[in-house]
């Protein structure tokens, strides 16, 4: 039923992204978390690379319709920098909504400027009172003739404070609860009411720009309404199910490559005369990870395909998500332990991968709405 092998083009997207991570991201990666300093021009330079809108019709300055090509740069891109990568992940989550539901006018007035790397997105559902209970967003969408007009909070938005376009969801009718959800595009840098509140300081991704979107009376005229009003949840639900299998390839990466560091480091350290891999305990620890890792890599690519194939793929991304990221904290940790002293020094980078890991288990839906989803499938 499914064939393993990537393809030419995807191993050439892996090879390139791979080249990408180690030029661009690499050389400032533990500044930049010191300092939590986002870098646009990063994100210039993937455009001019051609590794941006890799699932995404030519007609709009993608490059195709590969979804697991996408997947594979962002494994590639989080396995040096997460932060950086998951800020990419979300922009395209941003991008899938636009895509799927919004019209020819929105998808011309943002896709090509996000394609080639001169902008980016962000995606914002969440509230301080609406969290894992995303359907209660309270954020107020009030229609003035050809405008609506936007009052509300929306919190812990990754994106928020660097990017040029929202997909925000806001209720049109308040006594309809998540049936008066409505999604709006949003420009973020030029719509008066529209402002960047408090921008968090992290444990981890810490790079990522995770900020309150504060609504004052923003005007936002009616043709910038995505798709029907009142689907504006079930559209953010699916736009969900996308940004679950990027967050499954954030952890993915980011156990690849701790796994990676932490090899080369036991081939390497000397203790009791030989290299601490000898050690049959660690050495098997080891082995168990790495199948564990191959485990999560097939699953995810098992998501990726069924999104290709057009088939309902909610279930695979919500395992995904789930398995990847328990796989990022699990390996993180243990390859820390594993190095000693030498993983808990940032010069490693292992500690920092730790630090991004626990994030994975939180956003896109914790994962207990996972384990909700999942056993509703099994039980319903």
């Amino acid at each position: 039923m499914y064939n393993f092998e990537l393809t030419d083009y995807q191993k050439e997207i892996r090879r390139r992204a791979e080249t990408f991570a180690q030029k661009e991201l690499l050389p400032g990666v533990i500044e930049r978390d010191k300092t939590e300093t986002y870098d646009m021009s990063i994100v210039k330079k993937l455009g001019e690379a051609g590794l941006i809108g890799l699932q995404f019709d030519p007609k709009y300055g993608g490059h195709g319709n590969d979804y697991l090509a996408f997947l594979l740069v962002v494994e590639e891109l989080c396995k040096v920098d997460s932060a950086f990568g998951i800020s990419y992940a979300i922009s395209s989550t941003f991008t899938t909504g636009i895509d799927s539901f919004g019209n020819e006018e929105q998808k011309m007035h943002c896709m090509p400027r996000l394609f080639v790397g001169d902008a980016i997105g962000c995606f914002a559902l969440t509230e301080p009172d609406a969290g894992s209970d995303a359907g209660s967003a309270k954020t107020q969408a009030i229609r003035d003739g050809d405008n609506f007009i936007l009052n509300g909070k929306k919190h812990y938005i990754t994106n928020s404070a660097v990017a040029d376009y929202c997909m925000l969801i806001a209720n049109t009718d308040l006594s309809k609860g998540s049936k008066g959800l409505t999604a709006f595009l949003v420009d973020m840098k030029n719509t008066p009411g529209i402002s960047i509140g408090h921008i968090e300081s992290k444990c981890g991704i810490r790079s990522a720009k995770v900020a309150e979107i504060n609504i004052e009376n923003a005007v936002i005229p009616a043709s910038r309404m995505i798709g029907t009003e009142g689907k504006g949840f079930r559209y953010a639900l699916s736009a969900l199910n996308a940004g679950r299998l990027g967050v499954a390839a954030q952890g993915l990466g980011i156990a690849q490559s701790s796994f990676d560091i932490c090899k080369d480091y036991m081939k390497e350290r000397m203790q009791f005369g030989k290299p601490i891999y000898k050690n049959q305990y660690l050495a098997f620890k080891m082995a168990e990870l790495q199948t564990e890792i191959d485990m999560c890599r097939l699953l995810l690519y098992k998501g990726a395909w069924e999104q290709q194939q057009g088939m309902d793929f909610s279930i695979s991304a919500c395992k995904a998500k789930l398995a990847c990221s328990n796989l990022a904290m699990k390996v993180t940790t243990e390859c820390i332990q594993n190095m000693g002293g030498a993983g808990y020094m940032r010069e490693n980078h292992v500690e920092r991968m730790f630090r991004d890991a626990k994030i994975t288990q939180v956003y896109e839906g914790t994962n207990e709405i996972q384990r909700l989803i999942i056993s509703g499938a099994i039980f319903g």
